[in-house]
């Protein structure tokens, strides 16, 4: 697209294959020739999706807006597989390397994630609050916003708990079912877990439960397959559910007490519940006057309609970023020091209280 801002892609074939491999929050795409002669190498390219970046197929000649790169079919007519990305915190970048500061996959590299995560708890990046860790790619790849808080509210933790605290009882309740019965079966062990999952488990199979149900809840185009995934919800979002903002600016939604490391002057903000239907207005009543001021407030309010969930999203997606304009905003919200008022020397004092004790009198003869 001439106003995508990823690099070039400089691939060139007239019939090639398109292979994908995830991990984590990142995709690897390889696209290889077809035929073996070609000179053409294979080229990959690695993509992170950010908030709202999708691919999708769709007919050449009608491609939707902010589809970013293209990839084109041979067919008549021919049809286009589009990297799509509204809000364009996505990217791209060629190569096959993964990110290097991002840990194993909560998905495709369970074992791994979970001893990377139980062999480094004296890592000081655990001494922050646990819903602030489970968004520590080091660590948690692939755990987001929405999926730190269903985990936390299945387990009912605090979600600002000490993240070393929960983690060091998940490292012994492990030691404690080795030491029980060492010779449990693959399948006995997947049961027990099964019954009872501690958090790193549920950061592998709650994914998994999205990943398995996707085609009925991520379907943008269809309004009855998102309301799917608001019905999947338990915690995110969900009416009756409080929110607290972490240091990193992102909303974590939960239940009951925030924990002992929650930030100091926030009070936890309730999700409002769905209003009752209101009842249907009496034909016959009359009809209340509008004053000139109502239909001020009417305007205005219809001027600026309330925000969405979406635009409270991508302002935490922003405060997740380095910010430039946070020193800006905190030299904003500094007031200016009152200027001193001015002293009035005595004299002017004495002459307004006389001034003031004759205008009580009557009014002086002429």
């Amino acid at each position: 697209s001439p106003v995508g801002r990823g690099p070039e892609v400089p691939f060139r074939s007239e019939a090639y294959r398109i292979s994908a491999v995830a991990r984590g929050k990142e995709l690897r795409l390889t696209l290889s020739a077809l035929d073996p002669a070609a000179a053409t190498p294979p080229q990959d390219i690695v993509f992170r999706f950010g908030m709202s970046g999708s691919f999708r197929l769709c007919p050449a000649a009608e491609l939707p807006r902010h589809a970013h790169l293209r990839f084109l079919t041979r067919e008549s007519p021919p049809r286009a597989l589009c990297f799509v990305d509204p809000r364009r915190f996505g990217s791209w970048r060629l190569g096959d390397a993964w990110q290097p500061e991002r840990g194993p996959c909560v998905v495709s590299e369970y074992q791994a994630f979970r001893g990377n995560v139980l062999e480094n708890l004296d890592d000081r990046a655990f001494d922050k609050p646990i819903c602030e860790v489970l968004l520590n790619q080091k660590y948690f790849n692939g755990i987001g916003n929405y999926l730190r808080a269903e985990i936390l509210y299945r387990l009912k933790i605090p979600p600002f708990e000490k993240a070393r605290t929960v983690l060091e009882a998940v490292k012994d309740q492990e030691q404690e079912r080795r030491k029980k019965d060492p010779s449990l079966t693959l399948s006995k062990k997947v049961k027990l877990r099964q019954e009872n999952p501690d958090l790193l488990e549920l950061c592998h199979t709650v994914p998994m439960e999205v990943i398995m149900a996707e085609k009925q809840l991520f379907d943008p185009e269809h309004s009855d397959n998102y309301a799917a995934f608001k019905n999947w919800l338990q915690c995110y979002l969900v009416p009756g559910m409080s929110s607290l903002r972490d240091r990193s600016g992102r909303t974590i939604w939960f239940q009951g007490e925030p924990g002992p490391m929650a930030p100091k002057g926030q009070r936890p903000r309730k999700t409002p519940r769905k209003k009752s239907p209101q009842p249907k207005a009496d034909p016959e009543a009359p009809t209340p006057k509008v004053t000139p001021r109502a239909l001020k407030q009417q305007r205005r309010a219809a001027a600026k309609p309330p925000k969405s969930e979406e635009e409270e999203e991508e302002k935490e997606e922003e405060a997740d970023r380095p910010g430039k304009g946070r020193a800006r905003r905190r030299r904003k919200a500094t007031a200016a020091p009152a200027l001193p008022e001015p002293e009035v020397p005595l004299s002017v004092r004495r002459s307004r209280r006389i001034s003031a004790r004759r205008g009580r009198g009557a009014a002086p003869a002429v």
